[in-house]
């Protein structure tokens, strides 16, 4: 609970040098790439995560690496979170932030389950559907699972919306023992 309150506070502060600088969005891919490049590396984590490695040394190899890719005002962010040792929250930060833009922008994310791939023109027949039916723009991240047989499951934070045609058949088939 306080490690997300302090990643929300460092994520505020870095939403609002990407309004002031402009480059709310560029930040928001630079925050994912980085979140992203520390939970699929291990060899990053560890570097980060070590109190062997001196913080001026965490500070030069992340501006390094980031140097001609990020804005100067985001690397001295960066900076600031590791003087304070707080890199080991930076995908909390990362993810926070990024609840922030898409607030900014009235957007959700859904979780789209169907029996198989859809084509692009299903993928934006979906999107809007959900987009009006909620009001925002949707961002939906598609998988499939040939075991719900058809329809499609949608999934909005905690919200789950089932039209598989798997969840109908064990609907019917309870309806039919029971009676």
């Amino acid at each position: 609970m306080r490690e997300r309150t302090i990643a929300r506070n460092y994520a505020e502060a870095l939403f609002e040098a990407g309004e002031r600088a402009g480059q709310t969005e560029r930040y928001a891919d630079l925050v994912e790439a980085l979140a992203g490049a520390i939970r699929s590396d291990d060899h990053i984590r560890q570097v980060l995560d070590s109190p062997r490695v001196p913080k001026p040394t965490k500070e030069k190899i992340l501006a390094r690496a980031l140097a001609g890719h990020a804005p100067e005002q985001f690397i001295k962010f960066l900076a600031a979170v590791v003087k304070r040792g707080r890199q080991g929250i930076m995908v909390a930060i990362s993810e926070e932030y990024l609840g922030l833009v898409d607030a900014k922008f009235n957007r959700i994310h859904a979780g789209v389950l169907l029996a198989r791939e859809p084509d692009a023109a299903f993928q934006q027949v979906i999107k809007r559907k959900l987009s009006e039916a909620f009001g925002k723009e949707v961002i939906a991240h598609y998988r499939a699972d040939p075991e719900i047989l058809g329809g499609l499951i949608v999934r909005i934070g905690d919200r789950i919306m089932d039209g598989s045609v798997r969840r109908r058949m064990v609907s019917l088939r309870r309806q039919l023992l029971g009676s």
